[in-house]
């Protein structure tokens, strides 16, 4: 099987790692935008060479779209205009209602295979490429009854040998879901971020005082703002919910701090330490 990938950052990369290791995969056919990331996937090894788009696709059975979502949304029309009725067409995306909508009356809608893998790290680009970044980790699976069944099968077969997991869920749910466990942490941790800073100017206190908790919470505010704008101005909606939520919470924290109520603060403690049973 040839497979090209569309974007050879950490999600594109990794996932042509993976891929490596399976006896089924031929061929590993590379696109990106940026020169320098191209020539760096081939340096590397995670994949076999670099062709245009149009070419790439033509030559590939699997094509797998591994960019931010506003790209995503500019490409996959054009990626559906060319392909044929044996070849699978998956975005990686972390929204999905916008994208779908925008092709749901394509001719070739059912070559489409609508996926988000929940895993990645704040950084980016070839190097950034990690082997296993998928193992364990659930892949959401979107309006699949409007895909093909074969492309479907070649979609999960796919998620398989990088070692994901399946959900599956319409792509209402997902954006939702996706707004609270996925694209509001990147607002918190953007938002601690930008607020110890202005507090630590110098920079002082940050590398003296911050422990593992501070670091694995704002890990996230170092990721690219290239990926993360396009996801938050797509799922605006949903991300506003939730950003309000968090805020009532953090209203009633507040509340509490400002009357020294410790049975207050212990009661929101013990609420919050029930997440486990969700994890």
């Amino acid at each position: 099987m040839t497979i090209t990938i569309i974007g050879l950052g950490l999600i594109g990369g990794s996932f042509a790692m993976d891929l490596r290791e399976s006896p089924t995969i031929s061929e590993l056919i590379g696109v990106d935008t940026n020169k320098e990331h191209e020539l760096k996937a081939v340096e590397l090894g995670l994949v076999d060479r670099i062709l245009p788009i149009s070419e790439a696709v033509r030559a590939s059975q699997v094509i797998i779209l591994a960019v931010p979502v506003n790209a995503i949304d500019q490409l996959l029309p054009g990626i559906l205009d060319i392909v044929s009725d044996h070849q699978t067409v998956v975005d990686l995306g972390s929204t999905k209602l916008k994208m779908i909508e925008n092709v749901k009356d394509h001719p070739n809608r059912s070559r489409y295979v609508a996926a988000h893998p929940m895993a990645g790290t704040e950084h980016s680009g070839p190097e950034a490429s990690m082997k296993g970044l998928f193992q364990d980790h659930t892949v959401l699976l979107c309006d699949l009854e409007n895909s093909a069944p074969d492309a479907c099968k070649t979609a999960l077969e796919l998620f398989h040998l990088v070692g994901l997991k399946f959900e599956f869920m319409d792509a209402n749910q997902h954006d939702r879901h996706a707004a609270y466990v996925s694209h509001l942490s990147h607002i918190v941790a953007y938002a601690l971020s930008l607020a110890v800073q202005k507090e630590e100017k110098a920079g002082y206190a940050v590398p003296r005082l911050a422990a593992g908790g501070f670091s694995s919470t704002v890990r996230l505010a170092m990721c690219s703002p290239d990926m993360w704008v396009p996801i938050f101005t797509q799922n605006s909606d949903n991300i506003l919910t939730a950003v309000k939520a968090v805020s009532e919470e953090l209203d009633e924290f507040r509340q509490a701090l400002e009357s020294n109520d410790e049975n207050k603060l212990r009661e929101l403690i013990l609420r919050a330490n029930s997440i486990k049973d969700m994890l």
